[in-house]
């Protein structure tokens, strides 16, 4: 159930890598989409406008989870390449302390302050307690996005990157069928969107640890390996702790850009929630990438296989610059229809909500290259064990959004709001090019051998011509 990512073509194993994975969250968009979809639809552009007004700070919260629990499969991911599997099942155990502990503080604490964090954000009245419903119930669904995006990215670490990709399936099926039935049934409103995605995530969760329990012998622990262990957590820690903040750093800036939007009115509002839909379901494929190289990069600095490195960077570059050619060539043609799957036809001031809408998700889609290295790189970075310095791109990311946001959003008004995004992406790859290239020098000069011992294997594995 496990995959070697040491050996072999780097651009073979990056793309058969990153497209179980990009199913994966392609899935996991579309029961996101789903809720737009169902909330727009029958809850009309104003319902969408609340859940939309909440994406900042979902984004700063959820992705401080994800981050984590990207961080501590990397740990997992290098032993694994190392073949060191006592050790690896000892990072597996202590993650899964660690990620109940952070769990249970993240949702007291975001319940807790949840309405202080909507009115500081300037909200507009007429979206208010539509959005504090939906949110609140998502920060009481902490521990589930904890549950299954801990296990998964476990799984992707040993190189299996198709296995959470099923239960997503599952859990977008069934977030469907909750939909319709806390929204039409139930009469739940946009708190029954939250509910539904919470219970999906939950069910994938809970049928990821069942599988792995039987399915994945290479990760029963022993009663010692259980134990907790502080060098093994203050080791996911140094990983995990700063991925999670990288991402909510970067939102920070969201926050501050979110906030200049509220402020513009509700169509502006409604206009960027539609637009970032479709943004996030076309940038799925950077984000399996990014999981692609954190995996193969962790693997293959455990395996001591530097040069390898380069290549795979080099090979997910050129993925990621082919599709965002195409990605913004289709959005220059139906950006307007793309629009439309979330917006209801007899919708007040329509033709000017598709108008704003279209403009933002072209504008990102012209600068999707910049978003693309922004992911493989950092990835990279963090696989190779220095996670610390993916911290700093966030910082860039912030700046730059938190610049756009606070003085050019209220002076040029939403067409400043469109060029935030690609501004950040921009700033951030100017330190991360320099730093993912200064990262493998590193490695190569403290281990001198690392070259050696990948021509010789790669000699070894040349079979001689017969005569």
């Amino acid at each position: 159930m496990t995959k070697d990512l040491t050996s072999g073509s780097p651009m073979r194993l990056i793309l058969g890598f990153t497209l179980p994975t990009l199913f994966g969250l392609l899935f996991q968009q579309f029961y996101n989409l789903v809720d737009a979809m169902i909330v727009g639809k029958l809850l009309g552009a104003q319902a969408l406008g609340a859940v939309g007004a909440t994406g900042s700070i979902n984004f700063f919260v959820i992705g401080f989870c994800l981050g984590v629990c990207s961080g501590f499969a990397i740990p997992v991911a290098q032993r694994m390449g190392a073949k060191d599997y006592p050790q690896m099942r000892r990072y597996v155990a202590n993650a899964a302390y660690l990620s109940a502990l952070i769990a249970l503080v993240l949702t007291i604490v975001t319940g807790v302050f949840c309405r202080d964090i909507l009115t500081a954000m300037r909200t507009p009245g007429d979206l208010f307690e539509d959005a504090n419903a939906y949110i609140f119930i998502i920060f009481m669904g902490i521990p589930a996005v904890f549950l299954y995006n801990l296990l998964a990215s476990i799984i992707r670490a040993l190189g299996d990157s198709r296995t959470p990709v099923y239960f997503l399936a599952l859990s977008a099926g069934l977030n469907i069928v909750l939909d319709l039935m806390f929204i039409l049934w139930f009469d739940a409103g946009v708190a029954g969107a939250a509910i539904a995605t919470v219970l999906s995530q939950g069910v994938s969760g809970i049928a990821c640890l069942v599988y792995m329990v039987k399915r994945f012998p290479i990760l029963r622990v022993t009663k010692e390996e259980s134990q907790l262990d502080w060098t093994a957590c203050r080791g996911l820690c140094a990983m995990g702790i700063p991925m999670g903040l990288q991402y909510s750093i970067t939102a920070i800036g969201s926050i501050v850009l979110q906030t200049s939007v509220n402020a513009l009115g509700s169509i502006y509002v409604s206009a960027v929630a539609t637009g970032s839909k479709v943004y996030q379901l076309l940038a799925c494929p950077f984000d399996a990438m990014g999981a692609a190289m954190a995996t193969y990069c962790g693997q293959n600095v455990g395996a001591n296989q530097l040069d390898r490195l380069n290549q795979g960077v080099k090979s997910c570059s050129l993925l990621g610059l082919i599709y965002s050619v195409a990605a913004f060539g289709a959005m220059l043609l139906f950006a307007p229809q793309s629009a439309m799957l979330f917006l209801s036809s007899a919708e007040p001031q329509l033709d000017l909500l598709v108008g704003l809408t279209s403009q933002y998700i072209v504008t990102l889609t012209a600068f999707y290259f910049p978003l693309a290295l922004v992911n493989i790189l950092r990835f990279s970075i963090q696989g190779m064990g220095f996670g610390a310095l993916a911290i700093l791109a966030g910082v860039l990311e912030m700046i730059a959004r938190t610049v756009v946001g606070h003085f050019f959003v209220p002076a040029a008004g939403y067409t400043a709001a469109c060029f935030a995004s690609p501004a950040a992406w921009i700033c951030a790859d100017l330190f991360l090019i320099p730093a993912c290239l200064g990262c493998i020098a590193h490695l190569k000069r403290r281990n001198p051998t690392a070259s050696l011992e990948t021509l010789s294997k790669t000699i070894g594995r040349i079979k001689p011509a017969k005569a």
